[in-house]
């Protein structure tokens, strides 16, 4: 397994001042906090990052950014996501530039019927060919419209010498890749409700939207179930669970950012068209966090 990978990861939001433009100042004081953290990397440009609604400039200075600020030992994947081979294989190169240590790969999904096994495994080994730095593909079926990764596509970018690993985001499908290729490939989950369960069966660490509020709780549950103290990274656990479907389970990205901004950190609103948390979703995440001691 790569130890690259091992550890927990903060998919970064993208901070927008109240006007809607990118706060890249703001972002660089988010990073400073993170580079102090337990957190072993992060990804940029991901759903959290709101990639969608950046402009091709402002996702190579948001990366830019996070990768001059992380932490001398943090890793980078970056999202590379665009409907079309020669735009992703053009910000792959682009990021492998900037130094990014991975290129993370979500399929196409505007022509969703076309998007088939043998399109799919094309697309992921053309950029994957195009560039030198590892890539991992994104399993998340919520952003494509439906399209979603099967394991026997799977088993076969595996097998790829530059196709190191996936992010999986989908809900109850993570065993079936971690039976299929654990040995020889990273699958690493994308969501706080089956982190545990991964590590247990194999996954080499986690993307987890909750570390982007409260990196230490999500280390200490990475560290306990690595080390074997189940009893108590069951009960952590059970903690996280709650936690996360109060915050992302509960509004996603907008939720996220809210508690970021309870937590100290810069939230701010999402981009439009995604509205700010509306004021009972607020009352219930703060009351929450501060049931739990954590503002």
């Amino acid at each position: 397994m790569e130890k690259k990978l091992m550890g927990v990861f903060a998919p970064i939001t993208t901070p927008f001042d109240e006007k809607g433009e990118v706060a890249y100042d703001k972002l660089k004081e988010n990073m400073k906090f993170y580079a102090r953290s337990c957190l072993k990397g992060y990804l940029a440009l991901g759903s959290n990052g709101e990639n969608k609604s950046l402009s091709s400039h402002e996702k190579e200075k948001v990366l830019e950014t996070i990768i001059k600020n992380k932490g001398s030992d943090q890793t980078v994947m970056a999202g590379c996501i665009f409907e079309s081979t020669k735009e992703t294989i053009e910000f792959a190169r682009l990021a492998q530039g900037l130094g990014a240590d991975f290129l993370t790969l979500l399929p196409p999904s505007y022509f969703k019927k076309e998007m088939t096994d043998p399109v799919l495994l094309k697309y992921f080994s053309d950029v994957a060919d195009s560039v030198t730095t590892p890539c991992l593909v994104y399993n998340a079926p919520q952003f494509t419209g439906g399209t979603t990764l099967s394991v026997s596509l799977v088993k076969d970018l595996a097998k790829h010498r530059n196709i190191v690993g996936m992010k999986d985001s989908s809900t109850g499908n993570i065993e079936s890749f971690l039976f299929a290729v654990r040995d020889s490939f990273n699958v690493m989950p994308g969501s706080a409700n089956f982190f545990m369960n991964g590590l247990i069966m194999g996954s080499p660490g986690g993307v987890i939207s909750l570390a982007n509020v409260f990196p230490e709780i999500t280390c200490k549950l990475y560290n306990l179930t690595v080390s074997k103290n189940y009893e108590e990274a069951f009960r952590l656990n059970e903690k996280i669970l709650q936690l996360n479907k109060t915050v992302s389970g509960s509004g996603g990205v907008a939720a996220v950012k809210y508690a970021m901004d309870l937590a100290g950190l810069y939230g701010g609103n999402p981009r439009l068209p995604l509205l700010p948390l509306s004021n009972d979703l607020r009352k219930k995440i703060e009351d929450h966090l501060k049931k739990e001691g954590l503002i």
